[in-house]
Parts: C-alpha cells; sequence; structure tokens
C-alpha cells in the first residue's frame, strides 16, 4: 500500500505497512479500486451530461465513492468489496445513457478506455490485487512525482467537496451542475500526460466546485434547521442516561432526537457535531444536553469513559477499544468490521437500547458552559457594530484560526497562538481545531465576543462570507483586509477548503502542522510564487510579522 492523503502520514512521506489512520493494506486497495472504477462511471456521465442527460443514481454514486474513501470513514473490506461490484453495475448504467444520449442526438459515441473499460476482480483480494494496478506508486513511477501529487490534490479536493454535496443532497439539495463538475474533472483526471500548468488550473477548478457546493450546503442547513443564533453550550455532563453522537451528519441527529424523545436518554454532540446546538430546529429538543468531550482523536479515551451509546455520523471514527465496541453504532458512509451500521432508513433502536442498558451519568458534574452560533447571518447581522470597531481602532486584526485537529504532534501551535493574539484583535474559528482553545476565555471587544466560533468544518462556507461582506464594507479585496488565515489541516475536507480559498485569490495562508506529503517542492514553490502559502513558524514569529 502507499497512501499519503491525511496530514498525520507515517514519517510525513507515506503510510506503505498500513495506515497511521488504522486502515489496512487491504481497505486502502479496495478504496483506491473504488476511485479508479468513479473515474470510469464519470468519464460517460461527463459525455451524457453535455448531451443533456444525467441520472441522480449515478451522480450520487460517484459522490458517495469519493466520500466512502475520506480518512476515518469506510474501514470495513466487506462493504468497500460490496461498494466496487455495485460500481461496475452503475459503469454499466452511465455508459448506456452515454450511448442512448449519442443515439437520440445521431452521433458516434466515443471509444473509451481506461477505467471506463474496467471490470471487477471476482472477491476482496482479487479485487485489492486488481488495485495495484491503479495505485498511486503506479502512477508516480509512470508520471513523475510532481504530476502524480497534482493528481492527488485534485482528488483529494474532490473527496472532500463529496463529503459536503453527500450532506447537502441527504436535505434535498442537489445541484445538477455541479454533479456535471465532478464528472468533468474525474474525466480529466484520466487524462495521459497532464502538463503541470493544466493540473494546477483543474486543482483551482476543484477550489471553484467546492465553493458552490458549500454554499448548497449552507443553504440546506439554514433553510432545514434555521440560521445558527449565539447559544451557550453545557461542555459538562448531566445525571441520567445518555447517547453521544459525533461525526458531521444534522439529519442523523434529528432523527436521533425524534426516536429518543420522551424515553429519559440524554443526546451530547462530540467533535464536529458541536455546532449543531446553534441551530434553532436542533437545539429546540430539551434532551439535546450538550457538548461531551472535543476532537476526533481523543475518542478512545472519551468514548471509554462515556456511559452510555455512541453514534458515529459519517466520518471521524477511529478503532474502538473493546470496552465500548458494544455500544458504538455507524450510519451513514461511516463503517468498522464488527461493528453494528445502522441501515439507510436511520432506525436507531439499537442506539437507544444500548443506552439504556448502560449505566448513564450517576450526577450532575459542576456546570461549565461555552458560546457557539458565529456563522454568517449573526456576525453580518452586526457588520456594521464590527465595520466600526475596526475603523475606531478597538479592533487591530481578525485571525481566522480554524480547520482540522489531529493526533500529530505541533498542534499545540494553534492553543499557543490564541493564546498570545494581543487583546484587541478577534479570532474566528471553524472546524475540530478550535477545540485547541475554545474552551479558554477571551473576553470582548466593546461587546464583540473575541472568540467567535462560526461552527464545522462543514460552515467554512459562512467565514468566507463574512471575508467577502468586510471586503465590500471596506472597499477592498479580500487580501487587503486586517485578516490572517492560520489553517490547520488533517484530512480532504481540508485540501478542498484550501483549494477553495486559492480560487478566490486569498494569499497569504499559513498552513499547519505540516505540508502535505502529495505535494512536491516543485509544487509548492508554484504555489508559495504564485500565492505566498506558508508553512506556520512559531506563534511568537508568525504574530510578530503579521502585526508588524
Amino acid at each position: 500500500m502507499y497512501c499519503f492523503q491525511c496530514e498525520q502520514t507515517a514519517k510525513g512521506t507515506g503510510c506503505t505497512v498500513a495506515g497511521v489512520c488504522g486502515k489496512d493494506a487491504k481497505t486502502a486497495a479496495l478504496q483506491d479500486l473504488l476511485i479508479h472504477a468513479a473515474k470510469g462511471i464519470s468519464m460517460y456521465a461527463h459525455r451524457a451530461a453535455e448531451l443533456g442527460r444525467r441520472d441522480r443514481e449515478v451522480d450520487v454514486f460517484v459522490i458517495e465513492a469519493l466520500f466512502t474513501t475520506v480518512t476515518n470513514v469506510d474501514f470495513d473490506p466487506e462493504r468497500l468489496g460490496q461498494l466496487i461490484h455495485r460500481a461496475a453495475a452503475i459503469l454499466d448504467k452511465a455508459k448506456s445513457m452515454y450511448e442512448t444520449a449519442c443515439a437520440k442526438a445521431d452521433k458516434m459515441p466515443e471509444s473509451l478506455a481506461g477505467p471506463a473499460v474496467w471490470k471487477p476482480a471476482g472477491d476482496i483480494d482479487a479485487l485489492a490485487g486488481q488495485a495495484e494496478e491503479v495505485s498511486v506508486t503506479n502512477r508516480r513511477a509512470t508520471l513523475g512525482e510532481d504530476i502524480a501529487g497534482l493528481q492527488e490534490l485534485i482528488t483529494y479536493g474532490l473527496k472532500g467537496a463529496a463529503a459536503y454535496i453527500d450532506h447537502a443532497q441527504i436535505l434535498g439539495k442537489d445541484d445538477p451542475q455541479a454533479y456535471a463538475a465532478f464528472h468533468e474533472i474525474l474525466d480529466f483526471l484520466t487524462k495521459d500526460n497532464p502538463t503541470a500548468d493544466e493540473l494546477l488550473g483543474w486543482a483551482l477548478k476543484t477550489g471553484e466546485l467546492n465553493l458552490k457546493v458549500m454554499e448548497l450546503l449552507d443553504a440546506a442547513n439554514t433553510e432545514t434547521y434555521g440560521h445558527p443564533e449565539p447559544t451557550q453550550v453545557r461542555v459538562t455532563p448531566i445525571k441520567g442516561k445518555a447517547i453521544v453522537v459525533s461525526g458531521h451528519d444534522l439529519k442523523d441527529l434529528e432523527e436521533l432526537l425524534k426516536q429518543t424523545e420522551g424515553k429519559g436518554i440524554n443526546v451530547y454532540t462530540h467533535g464536529e457535531m458541536l455546532p449543531c446546538l446553534a441551530y434553532p430546529g436542533l437545539k429546540k429538543y430539551k434532551h439535546l444536553a450538550g457538548n461531551y468531550g472535543g476532537a476526533w482523536q481523543d475518542q478512545k479515551k472519551e468514548f471509554d469513559a462515556f456511559p452510555g451509546a455512541i453514534l458515529m455520523t459519517t466520518n471521524c471514527i477511529q478503532k474502538p477499544k473493546e470496552s465500548y465496541k458494544g455500544r458504538i453504532f455507524t450510519c451513514g458512509l461511516v463503517a468498522w468490521p464488527g461493528v453494528v451500521h445502522i441501515s439507510s432508513d436511520r432506525d436507531f433502536t439499537p442506539v437507544i437500547e444500548a443506552a439504556l442498558a448502560a449505566p448513564g451519568f450517576a450526577e450532575d458534574a459542576p456546570e461549565q458552559t461555552i458560546t457557539v452560533g458565529f456563522a454568517r447571518n449573526t456576525v453580518l447581522g452586526v457588520a456594521d457594530k464590527v465595520i466600526k470597531a475596526v475603523k475606531s481602532g478597538a479592533i487591530r486584526h481578525f485571525f481566522l484560526v480554524g480547520g482540522c485537529d489531529g493526533a500529530k504532534s505541533g498542534r499545540n501551535y494553534y492553543t499557543d497562538f490564541a493564546q498570545k493574539v494581543p487583546d484587541d484583535c478577534v479570532i474566528i474559528t471553524l472546524g475540530c481545531g478550535k477545540y485547541r482553545f475554545n474552551k479558554l476565555q477571551f473576553g470582548d471587544i466593546g461587546g464583540i465576543p473575541r472568540l467567535l466560533d462560526a461552527g464545522q468544518c462543514n460552515d467554512a462556507y459562512s467565514a468566507i462570507q463574512i471575508a467577502v461582506a468586510l471586503a465590500e464594507a471596506f472597499d477592498c479585496d479580500v487580501n487587503a483586509l486586517p485578516l490572517s488565515m492560520i489553517i490547520s489541516w488533517y484530512e480532504q475536507k481540508a485540501v478542498a477548503i484550501l483549494l477553495t480559498l486559492l480560487h478566490l485569490g486569498i494569499k497569504n495562508i499559513r498552513l499547519g502542522p505540516s505540508l502535505p506529503a502529495f505535494i512536491t517542492p516543485a509544487v509548492l514553490q508554484v504555489l508559495v510564487d504564485k500565492f505566498n502559502i506558508m508553512p506556520i513558524t512559531t506563534p511568537e514569529e508568525d504574530l510578530k510579522t503579521i502585526l508588524g
């Protein structure tokens, strides 16, 4: 195996025996083959879309295939094998759709090769062996590290964007043009001998696609559950039976809340689910009791101590300890071998029964709260107050300190940075990276909190809209604002957001705790020259450089 798609990859170069994330070589190979199959499907779907034909099953399957291979999502070889065989059927359907579209347009179908003619091998071991032919190792040897690395940059951006559009389509928000763009970009990735300039251009197109997708997800969330609003959230448990929900999916949480209402069970969010407590349509449930624990990488310790049932939605799962393997459940695309998976009908009866069988919290812990809910609607609602504070000098600078958290050393930088930000500056945060400092006290500036929690990584659109609105108010572009972006990355959704920022022309982004292994020195130099992207150094040095 060879995998370097996440930040914590072994020795900063790539996992070769087993993934640091916990996936084995067979799982990694099956994920590579699933992406190859998705490319084949998209080759036909892209050409069919150009002729005015599409199929929602085809569109959604490609999205789910991409999302399935995001870090910390599906570790189950059996499920991956089933998906790959389904991919073969979807590929046949996409091919038939294209040929029908050609016949209707009186056009001769192209004779496609590569992923378009892929056929699955028999059992899982045979599929894993088949994957070796399409691995990144093979492409690095054939195309060179720079070209293969740029292809992976685009692929990872597509994986991240797929996660966002999947959440949106679950809530009923679809955009045929967005699906068509996924197919077009995947089709491009099958081209022979692409140049570095072409690949960089398509990487920025991937960022443009992700911006559209994040806007779609923002609309899906806010139209379904209302705009997030400033909300005090309890972060200490209360007496009673309990379920903790981790991951990202709002629909899963809503359905669980409906099914647990009146059953004497308190529901807690965990990790990236924390922002759910700010949505009016979710916080109306009185048994949504607060947030438990911190970011995803601490779950083994936190779930071991949690006296109830655990539900993982979409991603962020780690290998469960035996002590809680019998009371952890997965749903959606996330899966782990031996863990009970809730089917697509979202019948959470097994989760509820496990919670009722567990002891629950014996007593209330001393109450502690934090404030969340500073998404775009809230912040832009007081934009005049913010602008006035900037013009008067009360607010000197904004720092967007956010992104993914992770287990790799060096992330204490973000805690130290936030603590060292001067008192006349505001910190905007989002993603699970905020757990590095979101329980600290930062005070306010004239009633404006110095720490503004904008939500999940899924809510990056909010932060972008805040920056764009401020730039319009000051009649400048975003790069001229008193705003600096200090981004932590871990997996592919962060890659998608980074590509969106680059598509928007945003420069001077500081990225850490380490730079992506799939970006070679030559490619990094291009990004430095064009966007002045740079690695973090120390909090003191970075603040000195930014603030002068």
